[in-house]
């Protein structure tokens, strides 16, 4: 799908310039810096008390329907966009605020209304949403007629069949809608998780059990779908055989805005995305899939606080309750609190035993917390539910590998990443961690030095892999040859300490003393951790080899050969 033009429908996000009421600029300039960040809780704040003073002010006017629609609340942009319009005020976004407000009270005539705008993805967006609006006006022949325009558009012909299904479903015409969702009628459809779901809806309304599941079986070989999965569940049960997938034209136009959202999700900017997904839940509440999106985009923007109760607006009987526990979790994390953060992990593995990524996660929390014993214990589960041959299970072998490291437990550390690398064969990641621990207990070292340039062949960009390869060679006593690798882990990552004094320690160890001694200083100025800051004014104090002689002594020598 061509998406040249997509924030086209998006540009009241942008302000212009209009006269201030001098009484006005402190809560105007307040809000406007709130706006910059994203902080719509705030610029909601101050816009209200700007629009007191100044209530017909455009530019104040415009602004605060975005903050409002991006603080998740529809009903006051809706309000403040009349007031826009009443005031001579055009936009795309105030207009759709309206519109949606009218249609969620079921009055479609500004909704069902021909749209003149032609570029980027607003006639896919006022068509399709014309065509619920005319199925709620009762006038099935016109929405037909409405997604077939949008339909006439080479680009959006997939979407417009779809929401004709959708709408066809919708007043009970289920071999219509069949007809459509398996290519029968226009060709075949490549169906999201959702479409996917709705078609096993219909197949279900048509008596067709097996149909059903055949589709729901291969769409989860194709990948995890938590709704897919829980609806496959109710049809084995024997109780999957109402259609809820769209039941009403605001639900139609909920997954108008959500279809949108999902083409734009990674495509246009977080805030622009955010607009859709939290219009779909205005009309929608229980659109979970809707709810994430702005949820995630919350989290892109760093506004954790509206992310988590994004996430928390997902019912905890839902398929997805706990992708959103999952995603609150890591919300909470990034807004520094790390221990409420374990704490919902922790209260998910109780409420959801069986689901495996469920452990990795809250294995992963407990890790950072320095829980190590019970990190051990949730990678350990998720294998168990996964299986121990899963392919999907290596990253969680290589995160408990990790854990049995820091406790020096290398054993299982080498028998976790052996069996990552076996089903996730080559992965450089696995690979520069077991060759650098097996270095670094100056054991199978030509094994090791094996997997580390492997893992530069398939990463050859990778500083922290390059400064490894650097490091053995180091470590072998192989000076001359670590200077190259260790030149270019620098000039991949010319920041970073301790790739600087590595670089200064194989420069000493080549006789260029004052290169290393300017590396090391380097190093310093980047602030190392204090225990490794202090290695190095030591090394600038009395220079490598005297460290090592004292380290030597100590059993904590830094080179093989040593």
């Amino acid at each position: 799908m061509n998406l040249r033009h997509t924030t086209a429908i998006l540009m009241a996000a942008a302000t212009f310039a209009a006269p201030l009421k001098a009484d006005i600029s402190g809560p105007y300039l307040a809000a406007r810096q709130a706006s910059l960040v994203f902080d719509y809780e705030e610029a909601v704040k101050y816009y209200a008390q700007a629009i007191v003073e100044d209530p017909t002010n455009l530019a104040l006017l415009q602004n605060a329907v975005v903050a409002n629609v991006g603080e998740g609340d529809v009903l006051t942009a809706a309000r403040i966009s009349k007031t826009f319009q009443d005031a001579g005020g055009n936009n795309q976004i105030a207009t759709l605020v309206v519109n949606m407000a009218e249609l969620k009270d079921g009055t479609y005539d500004l909704a069902a209304q021909k749209s003149e705008q032609a570029e980027g993805l607003a006639p896919l967006l006022d068509g399709l949403l014309q065509g619920w609006a005319l199925l709620g006006k009762g006038q099935m022949s016109d929405a037909t007629a409405a997604f077939a325009e949008v339909a006439a558009q080479p680009d959006f012909a997939p979407l417009a069949y779809y929401h004709e299904a959708l709408a066809l479903a919708q007043v009970g015409d289920f071999e219509a809608a069949d007809n459509i969702l398996s290519g029968a009628r226009h060709g075949p459809l490549t169906l999201s998780p959702r479409g996917l779901e709705s078609h096993a809806q219909v197949l279900m309304q048509l008596e067709r059990e097996d149909d059903a599941l055949e589709l729901l079986n291969a769409a989860l070989q194709g990948g995890f779908s938590p709704e897919l999965q829980a609806f496959k569940a109710k049809v084995e049960a024997g109780t999957g055989t109402d259609y809820t997938f769209v039941t009403t034209p605001q639900e139609g136009a909920a997954e108008v805005l959500f279809t949108l959202a999902a083409l734009l999700q990674g495509r246009a900017a977080p805030e622009h995305v955010l607009i859709y997904t939290r219009l779909a839940t205005f009309l929608r509440p229980d659109h979970a899939q809707a709810a994430l999106i702005s949820a995630e985009m919350l989290e892109d923007l760093g506004q954790y606080t509206l992310a988590e109760t994004a996430y928390a607006d997902v019912p905890n009987d839902h398929a997805a309750y706990f992708l959103a526990e999952m995603g609150r979790a890591n919300a909470l994390y990034a807004d520094d609190r790390k221990d409420a953060a374990t704490e919902v992990l922790s209260a998910l593995a109780k409420s959801h035993p069986d689901i495996a990524m469920v452990h990795a996660a809250h294995g992963d929390y407990l890790g950072r917390a320095d829980r190590d014993d019970e990190a051990i214990a949730a990678y350990s589960k998720s294998i168990e539910l996964r299986g121990e041959d899963n392919r999907a299970s290596w990253p969680v072998y290589y995160a408990r590998g990790i854990v049995h490291e820091r406790n020096d437990d290398f054993a299982a550390m080498e028998s976790d990443f052996r069996k990552a690398l076996e089903l996730q064969p080559n992965h450089p990641d696995i690979l520069n961690y077991l060759g650098y621990a097996l270095v670094e207990q100056q054991i199978k070292l030509d094994e090791a030095l094996g997997m580390i340039e492997t893992a530069v062949a398939e990463r050859p960009d990778s500083g922290y892999i390059t400064d490894s390869l650097g490091w053995v060679f180091y470590r072998l006593g192989r000076y001359e040859e670590a200077v190259g690798p260790m030149e270019r882990a620098v000039s991949l990552l010319p920041v970073d300490p301790i790739v600087n004094d590595h670089l200064g320690d194989v420069y000493w160890k080549v006789d260029r003393k004052r290169e290393a001694e300017f590396q090391w200083k380097r190093a310093l100025s980047f602030d190392p951790e204090e225990e490794e800051a202090e290695r190095i004014r030591r090394k600038l104090e009395v220079g490598l080899d005297v460290v090592l002689e004292e380290e030597a002594a100590n059993g904590t020598t830094e080179t093989a050969d040593n």
